[in-house]
């Protein structure tokens, strides 16, 4: 690589604005393999299946159902349905099964094209000092400089993050007994809660859409970064709030107490609040359901700034627990929850830190 990224001036820029097709037509042939040659039934017959089978491919794909005479398939389309028809094929899946991680991959891979794409608009914008226009026009020229890269990056945390899982897994069922399976109950036992910022509604109101951006991407880089370098896991990003969960409940306690702290420590933040709650979930395209979320949902809205809301199952447990005495817990107005009843709510902190008030 010749030119450094930093190295782009305003003859680049012009080029930019002066040949948009061939720069598409450059990164045409480096993400999807090239010329679009085949219509949907063209795509169907060149994988010898049935142009039914197609159209359920691209569709769960995320991509637009297409016109009988569209030509935007390529010999990548045809060689991914086939691997994905081969993979039925195996019996090591079934039909449904196949639609569901077809499905998985193409939201993951959206969020993550926006993200990347975003990301490197962003970069443009603050080194170069270019408008948004400008800055876009530069990321479209210089994609094929970092798609690369990109994509080893990709295909490691895919499995580096897949390895994880596994081993967590291994871990955890290996020492499970027969005994402790009920099957009405949900399956998986878990310690999780959100993070929100206090006042956000009316703050993003005032503010600007550049200032918005960067609360919003300070806010999630400080959670993330809490979150994961402590042990536990983003189960997903709600706008002004952050979905975590953790295998063990020491491990939550620990990081939703952090997350507090980290946060009231930082400049140019939101307060924010917390919940916390231990229960048995169910895990399904990627999210995390049962009455445990619900509950921990609602005591995030109940919680006093600063303050992070438990109930009291989580709280007796973190009491009976051995490491429990790290903690120091308070017992607050018990809150009618609709749906749930009277709920008995307790404020978590460590010891010689400040009880938020209520």
């Amino acid at each position: 690589m010749s030119q450094s990224f930093d190295e782009i001036n305003a003859s680049e820029m012009r080029a930019s604005r002066t040949h948009p097709e061939s720069t598409i037509a450059q990164l045409q042939k480096l993400l999807i393999g090239g010329e679009k040659r085949y219509t949907l039934a063209e795509l169907a017959e060149q994988a010898q299946v049935t142009e039914q089978v197609a159209a359920d491919f691209w569709r769960a794909m995320g991509f637009a159902d297409t016109h009988p005479d569209q030509r935007i398939f390529t010999n990548e389309d045809v060689a991914a349905l086939v691997d994905a028809q081969q993979l039925l094929a195996s019996k090591v899946i079934d039909e449904s099964t196949l639609i569901s991680m077809l499905r998985a991959h193409s939201y993951i891979s959206d969020r993550l094209a926006l993200w990347q794409v975003e990301a490197l608009v962003e970069d443009r914008a603050r080194r170069l000092a270019l408008d948004d226009t400008s800055a876009r026009l530069v990321m479209l020229d210089h994609m094929r400089m970092v798609q690369p890269l990109l994509e080893k990056q990709t295909i490691y945390a895919m499995r580096r993050h897949l390895y994880s899982l596994l081993e967590r897994t291994d871990a955890e069922y290996a020492r499970r007994g027969r005994d402790e399976y009920a099957p009405n109950r949900y399956p998986l036992r878990r310690s999780l809660g959100f993070v929100d910022m206090v006042s956000y509604t009316s703050t993003s109101a005032r503010l600007g859409p550049m200032a918005l951006a960067r609360l919003i991407k300070k806010f999630e880089y400080l959670a993330r970064d809490v979150i994961t370098s402590r042990g536990a896991r983003i189960v997903k990003n709600i706008g002004d709030a952050v979905f975590y969960i953790a295998d063990d409940l020491q491990t939550a306690a620990d990081v939703v107490c952090a997350l507090v702290e980290r946060f009231n420590a930082s400049e140019d933040i939101l307060p924010v609040r917390a919940s916390l709650v231990e229960g048995y979930v169910v895990s399904r395209s990627g999210d995390v359901f049962g009455p445990p979320v619900n509950l921990a949902s609602r005591l995030v809205d109940s919680a006093p700034q600063g303050g992070v809301c438990l109930d009291a199952q989580t709280a007796q447990a973190i009491e009976a627990a051995g490491w429990g005495e790290e903690y120091y817990l308070r017992e607050i107005e018990p809150l009618p929850m609709q749906g749930l009843g009277i709920v008995e709510r307790y404020l978590l902190n460590r010891r010689n830190t400040i009880t938020p008030s209520v």
